[in-house]
């Protein structure tokens, strides 16, 4: 199961930022510019930020197991539509479609990997691995398929590969847990009182908003920050995807490292350290170009990446596990929410101040805000009270 889910991870990050660099090509074959042609991503990101709060109250309801199934065919089948879609207006339809299969995944497959890990930190982090390699795998093999074969197959080709992921997840776990029933999920560790309960929550709620910002804000915009800013160090579209990429995959280890630190010393110094050097590194970003940009950009990532894991740690820890996946798509809908002003905030800002510096300054005060609310995390978010106030509520489906 956790392979599948760990792959799955990979897909719904990959899918969803095909488009960002997909653009560049785009922009050339219709001749728009490219704050006209990004906007036509704002369905996906709107319905992929709306649509968890419903998906995570069915998964708390109906197999979550089921709802992977459904994740892996309809992801692969709307890029699929995609990639044959016939002008602007078609391409916008299929990827508000694509947002609503992507949607499936935060606060469903989170809560099965918080379900069945022992050691929550490292599992997550090693799922969140797998989702930063979504992420710097997209511009990559999206741009590569774009300069060797056309824009569409950057679409149809990934698609095709999950449906048939789907078929084989439907085939072995699927199959599996059907005939021989739900697996034993990991022991739960009491929840603490209401009131610390309320308290993590907003952070988690804060730091799902702003990061959500942070994390949706550089990583649309990098492959074009690297087309404006690397000029004679990278050209054409499968350089600046290839340039980008290697940033992406540098730092996506980082979860797996953050993950394990979690398990030993909770959140708030993870949650901490990781805001405070990206607010720094998106002020000494600004006005970087060349070689420098290259060398702020890999830390900057690895923080951004880092950061990733901590709120749903928080939210195993301090949920019962029948309340998580409502739990995940509200921390999902913030987070994934602000995608949706994301990429037409860049559009706006990049076409009215002809840069990216306005965006990294504005970047740098949503980390500042996560730096503060990490302030307010209990010192100690490990050590948990014998008391369990939701132990009522039934155990979620598997």
């Amino acid at each position: 199961m956790l392979p599948f889910l760990n792959l799955a991870h990979a897909f719904d990050h990959f899918f969803l930022l095909i488009f960002p660099t997909a653009v560049l090509a785009l922009g050339e074959a219709w001749a728009m510019p490219y704050g006209e042609v990004l906007a036509l991503g704002t369905p996906a990101f709107a319905v992929f930020a709306l649509a968890t709060l419903p998906v995570g109250w069915l998964g708390d309801r109906v197999s979550r197991t089921s709802l992977m199934s459904v994740f892996f065919v309809g992801i692969g089948a709307s890029s699929v539509l995609v990639g044959l879609a016939p002008g602007p207006v078609g391409i916008a339809l299929a990827l508000g479609l694509l947002g609503l299969f992507a949607a499936i995944y935060h606060p469903v497959a989170t809560a099965l990997v918080v379900q069945h890990a022992a050691k929550r930190g490292a599992a997550l982090g090693i799922n969140g691995v797998f989702g930063n390699l979504g992420v710097a795998f997209a511009p990559l093999v999206t741009g590569a398929l774009c300069a060797s074969v056309g824009w569409r197959a950057a679409f149809i080709v990934p698609g095709l590969i999950a449906i048939l992921t789907g078929l084989l997840f439907m085939a072995g776990p699927a199959r599996r847990e059907a005939r021989d029933g739900h697996p034993a999920a990991a022991p739960d560790r009491p929840a603490p009182p209401a009131r610390a309960q309320v308290r993590v929550f907003a952070v988690v709620a804060l730091t799902a908003l702003f990061g959500g910002i942070v994390f949706n804000g550089i990583t649309v915009a990098l492959p074009k920050v690297f087309e404006e800013r690397l000029a004679g160090l990278v050209s054409g579209i499968s350089e600046v995807g290839l340039a980008a990429s290697l940033v992406f995959m540098v730092a996506s280890f980082a979860q797996i490292g953050m993950g394990r630190l979690l398990d030993r010393v909770g959140a708030r110094p993870v949650l901490l350290g990781c805001a405070a050097l990206q607010t720094v590194l998106f002020i000494a970003i600004i006005g970087a170009g060349g070689p420098l940009l290259l060398l702020l950009s890999v830390p900057l990532m690895l923080v951004v990446f880092g950061e990733i894991p901590v709120g749903a740690w928080l939210v195993g820890h301090y949920a019962a596990p029948g309340w998580r996946s409502r739990i995940y798509g509200v921390q999902y809908l913030l987070a994934l929410g602000v995608s949706a002003g994301v990429v037409p905030m860049i559009a706006v800002l990049h076409e009215t101040s002809g840069g990216f510096g306005a965006m990294f300054a504005l970047l740098a005060g949503a980390a500042a805000v996560v730096t503060v609310a990490a302030c307010f995390l209990p010192r100690r978010t490990g050590d948990q009270p014998a008391e369990p106030p939701l132990e009522r509520i039934r155990p979620a489906t598997g």
